[in-house]
């Protein structure tokens, strides 16, 4: 193990943010070196001013600004209901009139204009604030009379009201759609940092590691949440990383992820361009 370690110290003076989210647990446990958590929002703006090295990132991150290596077979996707990106409502879906968006992830927030744009829905989105805390219940019905939650705070959202919402999943609305995988997130690396397979090898190695004793991701992840007073269970946890959430970025992840740069440049959220995965 000595060996090992030794082999990647020079990977603990990296730069290197990771969005703050249950979901990117399995994907950062046991990094070796210092880590920046936020927002996926300020991370994708830090990483594109250089002030970060590498970073777990929003998947439109890389559509809006193509320069970054990708580290290969890594993403967070769903192949199905993610659970954790959703559109709370009240009564029917076909009852929304206005959504208030979470800019904190620029992926979901124009993942649900895709689909909006794609199911001929045509509802008003409304900016809300980035890592707010959602309101009552009470608030849903007035104008917006909807709101997209995403990472933790949708996570809690739905444990605490899920007797009196619905929950419009993006993610299985996306496979219902397309028929294919979504990819939420993925580590970019800038193209001026040196030894980029070195760094990509390494967040490998650490996602199959943790992926292989996922009991030791849970047990740390529930004990950070008790400490946070939040309730989140390891039985939850157990489902939520071998159900909802996929890690891998194989075929049909890299088709999904095209197919909603496809679908962003249709709708006008994106410019036409040709966009190469560049993997290391």
């Amino acid at each position: 193990m000595t060996v090992v370690l030794d082999r990647f110290s020079h990977l603990k003076s990296l730069r290197i943010g990771c969005v703050k989210y249950l979901n990117a647990r399995p994907l950062i446990h046991g990094w070796s070196g210092g880590v920046d958590f936020d927002h996926p929002s300020t991370l994708c703006q830090r990483l594109a001013n250089g002030e970060l090295d590498v970073a777990l990132v929003s998947s439109f991150e890389f559509l809006r600004n193509p320069i970054y290596r990708i580290v290969e077979d890594i993403s967070i996707s769903s192949d199905g209901p993610v659970y954790s990106v959703v559109v709370a409502h009240r009564g029917d879906f076909s009852e929304i009139r206005a959504i208030e968006l979470d800019p904190a992830s620029e992926t979901a927030v124009n993942l649900l204009r895709c689909l909006l744009a794609e199911l001929r829905l045509n509802l008003r989105l409304v900016p809300g604030t980035a890592g707010c805390q959602p309101a009552p219940t009470a608030s849903l019905p007035a104008t917006p009379n909807a709101r997209l939650l995403i990472g933790d705070q949708a996570i809690q959202f739905r444990q605490k009201y899920a007797d009196e919402l619905r929950f419009w999943d993006l993610g299985d609305q996306w496979k219902k759609l397309t028929r294919l995988p979504f990819v939420y997130a993925l580590w970019l690396i800038r193209p001026e940092v040196p030894d980029a397979k070195s760094i990509a090898q390494r967040l490998r190695g650490l996602r199959d590691e943790n992926l292989a004793d996922i009991p030791a991701v849970v047990s740390d992840a529930v004990a950070d949440v008790d400490d946070n007073k939040r309730a989140v269970t390891r039985e939850f946890l157990d489902r939520y990383y071998n159900e909802h959430l996929r890690f891998g970025f194989g075929t049909r992840e890299k088709q999904g992820l095209q197919t909603f740069a496809d679908l962003c440049a249709k709708h006008a959220v994106l410019p036409k361009r040709a966009r190469e995965f560049s993997l290391v």
